[in-house]
């Protein structure tokens, strides 16, 4: 609650402000460019993107002038960003699971704090990359606005006033139809052109992986890995309002859709028929909680009603949202807790939850994945144990590896099934993570079967 006056105090014992080195110059990346210059204390010292000229149009889009952006560094090279004397704070805007892994070492290396609004590589090999960060004595955060650093807030919130966490997670628009859509289709379930979406400067493959279920898997997967919550393999997506959430989001054994109590979940803003959600939660966040079974439970449940909170039926399990997320609006809120107070707005912890590729449409050996929200391969959430077992191939691992079988339709794609050479950083990084954060003893030895056992599965 005093990031903002923690601030102004150490420009006034220091005056130096808070140097920002930024990687990425889309739309995450611009939100924030947009909030540098409004806030005291905050400098942006470089601004790396593979394209030196869309960086300058992302800062004079954002309304900065001409003399504050000749004052920064514009650079193509991000490893050279990192290596910079004046950048205090990296934050890992690009997307990429390659380079956010590169990216997250290199701090590591350069003794510099790293704020991953990067979800894909912090799924990819987060734990591990947040162990060597901490080993190197700096901070790896989740980047606030993004919803994985917003739901671990609110369950460290719940869990620090003693509530019990049932369930947490987000909302989407969500169809089981979404599940096979492509770069080609997106724009329809949008309700948009794709006239409209060029002009808009939307990119199809990145909005498909939002449709498709993949950006939902990767999210609750990071969510678990950063509060120890359970996976379900694969979601349910109930369509459920915010009024809703403690009487859809409980045990089944008490009327609701949770496999396990303690777990992450997605809800839609839509019924299966298409209807919308009454008070949908499509753009917000939320956690379930109770006050227990134990000592003070029954009290602190009667407080619930008496404090005007909606329950459900029992009175025994309540909620709290936010219905927006603002992305990189809110990323100060991370850059100001890592330099001033050393601590991350979310931390990956443990290697709960994993994102296997799985199979969009039957494919053909020969064929070359495309990756998140391409063609043929979409995210599937798996608890972190049962994609190893299954040999399950990390959706940010399925772009541009040629498949060695043919998968059908709706099955995991394995690391067996795909040609990749285990000389790449990032697989061999992730090799690393899985071997250091298996909770799986033996997992080669049982991997045969399961893996086609798993192919047998469809996964929502």
């Amino acid at each position: 609650m005093n990031l903002y006056a923690l601030l102004q105090r150490r420009l006034e014992e220091t005056g130096k402000p808070v140097a920002v080195g930024l990687i990425g110059a889309g739309k995450f990346g611009s939100m924030f460019l947009a909030q540098i210059p409004k806030t005291r204390g905050i400098r942006l010292a470089a601004l790396a993107d593979l394209d030196g000229a869309r960086a300058v149009r992302a800062l004079q889009n954002t309304g900065w002038s001409e003399e504050a952006i000749a004052e920064t560094a514009i650079l193509e090279d991000s490893r050279a960003l990192i290596a910079r004397n004046d950048v205090e704070v990296v934050v890992d805007a690009c997307g990429n699971p390659a380079a956010g892994i590169s990216h997250a070492l290199a701090a590591a290396k350069y003794g510099k704090h790293i704020v991953m609004a990067n979800v894909e590589a912090d799924v990819l090999a987060g734990p591990l990359l947040a162990e060597t960060c901490r080993k190197a004595g700096v901070v790896y955060s989740m980047a606030y606005g993004d919803q994985p650093a917003l739901v671990a807030e609110m369950v460290d919130w719940a869990r620090a006033c003693g509530l019990e966490v049932v369930a947490a997670g987000k909302g989407t628009k969500f169809l089981p139809i979404y599940h096979a859509s492509t770069p080609d289709t997106v724009w329809t379930y949008y309700g948009l052109t794709p006239e409209q979406a060029a002009a808009a400067g939307m990119n199809p493959q990145m909005f498909n992986s939002f449709l498709d279920g993949t950006k939902s898997a990767l999210e609750m997967a990071a969510i678990a890995n950063a509060t120890g919550l359970a996976v379900p393999e694969g979601f349910s997506f109930p369509p459920c309002g915010v009024d809703d959430l403690p009487q859809v989001l409980r045990p089944k054994a008490e009327g609701g859709q949770l496999r396990h109590r303690g777990q992450v979940e997605v809800v839609s803003c839509v019924e299966r028929d298409g209807r919308p959600v009454f008070r949908d939660l499509r753009w917000g966040v939320y956690v379930v909680f109770t006050g227990g079974e134990g000592v003070g439970g029954a009290y602190t449940d009667a407080c619930f009603r008496q404090y005007g909170m909606v329950t459900d039926s029992s009175g025994h399990y309540a909620a709290i949202y936010k219905p927006y997320h603002l992305i990189g609006l809110e990323l100060g809120i991370s850059i100001l807790s890592v330099a001033l107070r050393g601590e991350p707005t979310g931390e990956t912890r443990a290697f709960n939850g994993d994102v296997a590729a799985t199979a969009k449409r039957a494919l053909k050996a020969g064929e070359v994945l495309d990756g998140e929200g391409g063609h043929c391969v979409r995210g599937c959430l798996l608890p972190a144990e049962t994609s190893l077992a299954r040999g399950c191939l990390p959706i940010g691992l399925a772009h541009g590896v040629r498949l060695k079988r043919d998968i059908a339709e709706g099955a995991a794609v394995g690391w067996d099934d795909v040609e990749i050479g285990d000389n790449k950083e990032t697989v061999r990084v992730r090799r690393e993570m899985e071997a250091a954060f298996s909770r799986t003893l033996a997992a080669e030895d049982r991997q045969p079967t399961l893996r086609h056992l798993g192919r047998l599965t469809l996964c929502s």
